[in-house]
């Protein structure tokens, strides 16, 4: 991080602060957030962390058209599909993306723990910590404030978050919180965004290929992450 005291302030004064500016955006677009925090100086220095899966290309358009040189912070685990590195490269043209920066695992943390690329089938937390959560922690020294695509509809957990967050010393910012699953359809219909190869063959939600599986019409996106597992977060938003 650049700064030693967040803009923003500390104790009471950050969380009055915080607290106003979650009472502002609940009445403003995705689009009128993301203009207000890419442009105003209390944020800091600002990344956007993206899987770049199904519904990610929603938020990197909206970026792309406000501030295309905005770091875009990939986790590469290791893991991905093909197809969502594919459909970076694309995304990446398409959009004018300018700074999109792959952030892997190190090799010595995954020859303790995971030397045979299979941790994911025996303890996925720990998986998921290696190959995610220690990448996400380094990736994210250099900033302030990081946006993401999350949004309510997708779990019970996620029903409660607010458009501004705390996350240590950071602010963590979710601009499509209020959005639907089929405003994300309309919205990527309206602007002629390709959607992620393996949304048509039936993945909702993608992630790494050894924790993602199909779902069914009817069932939560987010059911085929870890399917049969009590798990439904990889650990970067805990």
């Amino acid at each position: 991080m650049t700064t030693t005291t967040h803009p923003l302030g500390e104790g009471r004064e950050k969380l009055k602060a915080i607290s106003d500016l979650n009472d502002r955006y609940e009445t403003l677009t995705p689009v009128q957030i993301l203009e207000d925090v890419l442009s105003r100086n209390i944020f800091g220095d600002i990344a956007v962390v993206s899987s770049f899966g199904a519904e990610s290309a929603v938020l990197l358009h909206m970026v792309s058209r406000i501030r295309p040189d905005t770091p875009i912070l990939m986790i590469d685990t290791g893991k991905l599909f093909g197809e969502t590195l594919q459909y970076r490269n694309r995304l990446q043209h398409l959009l004018g993306l300018e700074d999109i920066r792959a952030c892997g695992p190190r090799r010595t943390e995954l020859e303790d723990v995971d030397p045979m690329g299979t941790l994911s089938a025996t303890d996925p937390d720990a998986c998921c910590h290696v190959r995610k959560t220690l990448v996400l922690k380094r990736a994210l020294k250099p900033f302030d404030t990081w946006i993401n695509g999350r949004k309510r509809y997708q779990s019970d957990k996620r029903s409660m978050m607010s458009i501004v967050e705390r996350d240590g010393e950071r602010l963590k910012v979710n601009p499509l919180a209020n959005w639907s699953a089929e405003t994300i359809k309309v919205y990527m219909s309206e602007h002629d965004i390709p959607s992620h190869p393996l949304v048509e063959k039936g993945y909702r939600s993608i992630g790494c290929y050894p924790c993602t599986s199909k779902v069914a019409a009817e069932d939560n996106e987010r059911s085929g992450r870890w399917a049969g597992l009590d798990k439904t977060e990889c650990g970067i938003h805990d």
